[in-house]
């Protein structure tokens, strides 16, 4: 018998990091633990491209910040940097107000009413970001969330002739020293489809696979994607025209992001925004509570709508049966006062 994969009973947060959970860029503990001036580092990575190109080099800007990491480990100046330092890093990653707490409360408003209980709705938290997948994991966020999309580093890269090799030395005092993992602005969008076809739950489920909208685990309509500008907007585009919810933060010292905000709902972007604040009660908070709310609203409905269709009603006697009129007008007569 045919079956559809997925009950579509979850509801999806993706979530950008830097400058969307936190204030500054999760790298500033790296950059403090080793003594190396983040600006001087962000400057010559933002210089590289240019100076490649003079060379006759052509350098993607996603990978520039990875490549110039890894030639600081090679020159001494990350010396020893490993996938553990860089975990043990992310515990001193900082948030903004009301994180992680806001990711257990955000849960919990998907069972906040009978019937979105009664319906098993429950929310999952993702992250995708172009930062490093190891400090997300070693930050305080890391036990709230789902699964993370980020970038990742390899050690011990293997050696030409490895196949031929029975047994592979690891040596625990290893360098990072190759890209394992790109997530760039674009390829954000991939994320959101493993997510959205549940490839990240069930491996036999390809990304690229064609999928009928039944079957996918979370259908874009069930996604809320929160971040911070106009980089995230391939990943606003693809949840918001799948009819899910696009929402925007921004530091509330900084007006110039609260302006980018404010045009990127202008263009129509984003459903939204508010202050990086998911305090209890803030307007962030409030946002993110009520969208939450309509989507279980209508998971709810579409479910039962479904039941209505699906589920016919028993069949009944057309006419009723001389017994059965009977029993009726008996029930209906007036009872006679007891004059005794």
């Amino acid at each position: 018998m045919a079956t559809t994969l997925f009950t579509q009973n979850i509801i999806a947060c993706i979530w950008d990091f830097d400058k969307t959970l936190i204030p500054e860029y999760m790298q500033s503990p790296l950059f403090r633990r080793y003594r190396i001036n983040e600006a001087t580092f962000w400057a010559e990575t933002n210089a590289l491209a240019g100076h490649y190109k003079k060379r006759g080099y052509h350098l993607s800007p996603e990978i520039a910040y990875l490549n110039h990491l890894l030639t600081y480990v090679r020159s001494g100046e990350l010396a020893g940097l490993n996938n553990r330092i860089l975990e043990e890093c992310g515990a001193d990653i900082k948030f903004y107000p009301g994180l992680p707490d806001f990711f257990a409360r955000a849960k919990a408003f998907a069972a906040e009413k009978t019937e979105y209980r009664k319906h098993e709705i429950t929310l999952e938290h993702y992250i995708v970001s172009t930062g490093i997948a190891p400090m997300v994991r070693g930050s305080a966020i890391a036990p709230h969330v789902e699964g993370v999309w980020a970038c990742e580093f390899i050690e011990n890269p293997l050696t030409p002739g490895f196949l031929n090799q029975k047994e592979l030395t690891l040596d625990a005092t290893a360098s990072i020293a190759q890209i394992g993992m790109v997530i760039d602005n674009t390829t954000k969008t991939r994320a959101i489809f493993e997510i959205n076809k549940g490839s990240n739950k069930n491996p036999a489920i390809d990304v690229n696979s064609k999928m009928n909208a039944e079957d996918r685990r979370i259908p874009l309509q069930n996604m809320i994607y929160i971040a911070d500008g106009p980089s995230d907007v391939p990943s606003f585009s693809v949840v918001k025209s799948g009819g899910g919810r696009a929402f925007a933060v921004y530091n509330p010292a900084k007006p110039e992001e609260f302006a980018q905000n404010d045009r990127l709902q202008q263009s129509a972007r984003i459903h939204g925004y508010g202050p990086a604040d998911y305090t209890e009660g803030s307007s962030t908070s409030q946002w993110l509570r009520m969208h939450i709310h309509q989507i279980c609203d209508r998971i709810v409905t579409d479910r039962e709508a479904a039941v209505a269709l699906k589920a016919s009603k028993p069949p009944r006697h057309l006419n009723p049966s001389p017994e059965e009129e009977a029993a009726r007008a008996a029930a209906a007569a007036p009872k006679q006062a007891n004059l005794f």
